[in-house]
């Protein structure tokens, strides 16, 4: 089945940009589209579709509400915008946004962001995840190692290697073990540490010193 996406941006442009991108694939299919944060969260509710790519500023209501409204719905939003203040990546992702992005990313990122929310997985432009992970990192300071969430030391492995960026594709080949192995121990990595998405579970292997 195709995986269904609605857009969400001001600019008429954008939305048509992103279309063309996305139904490139043989995968997705655009469903909707709006230029208003109200009408997002409207058409969200009504057409379900499996991931909203959401601008944030629009009239209306400005997208990281519209975000806050869907957090309890079962639709994955990911942020897509011109502004990468850090104020704002932090804002999308408390409110419950599964991926991050920079509308210059292009198209093979903006497709991967889809599928990865699609996933469980969260997708963030590669230069906000280098901040994050220097502010993770502490400014670059030396990290104790305080805790392992009680993680066997597989999991322990794999949540580092998460922490560094690999996808699960690449998690399994370098351990030689099946995708599905990969996803079925970070899904008991993320139970045990509470954590919702791959970016908390990289938050927390910087913390505690896991990752250097």
């Amino acid at each position: 089945m195709a995986i269904r996406v609605l857009l969400a941006d001001d600019q008429q442009m954008v939305r048509t940009g992103f279309r063309y991108m996305l139904e490139a694939e043989g995968d997705i299919e655009v469903v909707g589209e709006t230029g208003d944060g109200l009408e997002a969260v409207r058409l969200a509710r009504e057409l379900r579709p499996d991931v909203v790519l959401m601008d944030i500023r629009m009239p209306g209501i400005d997208g990281l509400e519209a975000t806050r409204r869907l957090a309890a719905d079962p639709v994955r939003v990911v942020v897509v915008t011109t502004f990468d203040l850090d104020e704002y990546v932090n804002a999308a992702l408390s409110s419950g946004a599964v991926g991050f992005l920079l509308k210059d990313a292009g198209a093979a990122l903006l497709v991967e962001a889809v599928r990865a929310a699609v996933r469980g997985d969260a997708l963030i432009s590669p230069e906000i995840t280098v901040r994050l992970i220097r502010h993770f990192a502490s400014g670059g300071r030396p990290v104790r190692v305080t805790e392992d969430g009680g993680l066997t030391p597989r999991e322990l492995e794999i949540a580092r290697t998460v922490a560094l960026g690999r996808t699960n594709t690449e998690i399994a080949a370098a351990l030689h073990v099946t995708v599905s192995t990969v996803k079925t121990h970070l899904a008991s990595i993320q139970t045990k540490l509470g954590t919702r998405n791959r970016t908390e579970l990289v938050a927390w292997a910087f913390r505690n010193g896991h990752v250097r």
